[in-house]
């Protein structure tokens, strides 16, 4: 296929959009492959089409290579499943919800696992018919609060879902495995660097999951590692208990006067000046327990407060703790609350009054590096007061613990396997096993070996298909413009004619012709009356891997070849320049 540039639907610009604020959002608009409609919302212009299409290829090559089976599902769906799952609840504000002109409530699907299983619980009633394997490429759609970075989080976006369907356990194990290995395969062609991490199942439910990010500094999603190989999202980072230590020492609690200390920082001087502790050392924000009030916003709108407690030198992670109450949104607690609760006093809250049992009635969670036996300073539920040697166990309980506290830099690993560092990363894709939570739901059971009635067991794998378009831009770009990988560039050559000589024009379509016989795709600039420099600007901006110049260099027998990964240049005789761009390209 020859792509002319006199013709095609393609404007460069020379400058950023304004709302623009990572490098693969800036760079898809520029070079004209992306144009915003609306926030969240992008139409795919030609040039992109055709990323999307390639990435959207690499993808279904894999799937079929395990044996999965495409079909696809209407984007507009009833709300009845949804309803018998939960989730027409459960999604909340993200759930674009509408009404047909009879009233019934639909929805614009956010992901399909309903629709899935109703479909095989249509068509299948044996263990005979597993295991299945079934997929999909098509729009999702989720209201997203803050659509932000281009195609990286959208409202409307491409993705694949596919779902296994097993007998039982051990099936979905093997079906969760080849669907492992599939994504890997996929990754690896995509053309960035990424990691597989443990991660959390959230509204998807299910036990087991994993993601794959993409590395990439303007990630949205933090992820840790350790020497010994462990690797996870933070929100999935199980800090185990602390074990109990041995309290009998401790002196019995002390209230001691401390004006102005609604801080962490403002509480360790007051009590380094006035309260010295008799081993000699000074306070520090880790002997303190910091605890924090929130407010939880349930789907069906009901507001929870909940209270946590976290030792003083670390902060809530607000992503660990989403994770940890999904599918309610946690909102702050606010000058009104603290009206309604008039036990609390700001700024001074200690364990006293937190716990279902106690005072406010506020649940009361803990973080698990809190061991019983352990002693703090911490508010005395009185303006200007703290407690010294508080104790739990002996002095506070709470109502349970929760992974909400930051993880940091240095922090063990949980299987032992050495100190934790941390990077961002893109979200690509994510596999779950997801159970039979979606099975039961919604009745689909097949008869087994022995006549009898088994629920089936499923798993549920996902890939962000506009998202990687967007991840591979971030990792392949330069000062100059995108970088395409061979496999997702939207042309095989970008093939310029420069200069004024129709000879020029005349050559270079002659070329593009021989290119497109041997099976290449070429995007021919062949626009007349527009600049060398323009050109070559608009090359380098687009990111075709291998750029042909016809040019100058045609009166002394030559043809410019130019690598734009590398940036190494080739002048080619003219008679060798379709053998050798073949080669190049198929190398």
């Amino acid at each position: 296929m020859i792509l002319r540039m006199s013709s095609l639907f393609l404007r460069t610009l020379r400058e950023d959009p304004a709302d623009a604020e990572v490098p693969s959002h800036k760079l898809l608009v520029r070079a004209g492959y992306i144009r915003r409609t609306a926030p969240g919302i992008y139409t795919w212009l030609p040039l992109g089409l055709k990323v999307l299409r390639n990435v959207e290829q690499i993808v279904r090559d894999e799937m079929d290579a395990i044996g999965a089976q495409e079909l696809v599902f209407p984007a507009l769906l009833p709300r009845e499943p949804y309803e018998a799952t939960g989730r027409w609840t459960e999604y909340g504000p993200n759930l674009f919800r509408l009404k047909d002109r009879k009233g019934a409530d639909m929805l614009l699907g956010p992901t399909h696992e309903e629709m899935f299983t109703l479909v095989v619980k249509d068509l299948y009633s044996s263990y005979k018919d597993l295991p299945l394997s079934i997929y999909q490429i098509q729009n999702k759609y989720r209201d997203e609060a803050r659509p932000r970075a281009g195609v990286l989080r959208g409202r409307e976006f491409v993705m694949k879902d596919s779902y296994s369907f097993d007998v039982d356990a051990d099936g979905l194990q093997a079906s969760y495995e080849l669907h492992r290995k599939a994504y890997i395969n996929i990754f690896d062609r995509l053309g960035f660097d990424y990691v597989i991490v443990k991660a959390m199942s959230g509204a998807m439910g299910g036990s087991a999951s994993e993601e794959f990010l993409a590395i990439a500094e303007n990630g949205e999603d933090t992820f840790v590692r350790s020497p010994g190989g462990y690797a996870a999202n933070v929100e999935a980072v199980v800090v185990p208990q602390a074990p109990a230590v041995d309290a009998s020492a401790v002196p019995a609690t002390e209230v001691v006067d401390t004006p102005d200390t609604p801080t962490i920082d403002t509480l360790v001087d007051a009590l380094n000046a006035k309260h010295q502790r008799t081993d000699g050392r000074e306070w520090t924000a880790a002997d303190t327990l910091k605890n924090v009030i929130v407010m939880l916003v349930h789907p069906d709108g009901t507001r929870e407060p909940l209270a946590i407690g976290v030792p003083g030198d670390r902060a809530i992670d607000e992503k660990r703790l989403g994770a940890q109450v999904d599918p309610a949104e946690v909102v702050a607690f606010e000058d009104a609350d603290f009206e309604k609760n008039p036990a609390l006093a700001k700024g001074y809250i200690g364990p006293g009054v937190l716990g279902s049992e106690n005072a406010s009635g506020i649940r009361y969670l803990l973080d698990p590096r809190i061991a019983e036996g352990s002693a703090w300073v911490t508010g005395a539920d009185k303006t200007g007061y703290h407690v010294i040697n508080l104790v739990h166990g002996r002095d506070f309980t709470a109502d349970g613990t929760i992974q909400a506290a930051e993880v940091r830099d240095g922090d063990p690993a949980p299987d032992g396997s050495g100190p934790l560092s941390s990077a961002r990363g893109i979200e690509m894709g994510h596999i779950f096993q997801l159970g039979k939570k979606y099975a039961e739901a919604l009745d689909l059971k097949v008869l087994d070996q022995n006549g009898k009635l088994v629920t089936v067991t499923m798993g549920s794998y996902g890939v962000g298909v506009t998202r990687a378009v967007a991840a591979i831009a971030e990792g392949n770009h330069d000062e100059l413009g995108l970088v395409w990988p061979r496999e997702i560039s939207p042309a095989d050559v970008h093939l310029v004619a420069t200069g004024k000589d129709s000879e020029v024009f005349e050559k270079a379509a002659s070329i593009a012709a021989e290119l497109e016989s041997r099976g290449l795709s070429v995007l021919y600039d062949d626009r007349e009356k527009v600049s060398p420099g323009v050109k070559f600007k608009d090359a380098e901006l687009i990111g075709v891997p291998t750029i042909a110049v016809v040019g100058k260099g045609l009166a002394d027998g030559t043809i410019e070849v130019k690598d734009r990964r590398t940036g190494n240049r080739t002048d080619v005789p003219v008679a060798e320049i379709v053998d050798h761009l073949v080669a190049v390209v198929r190398s």
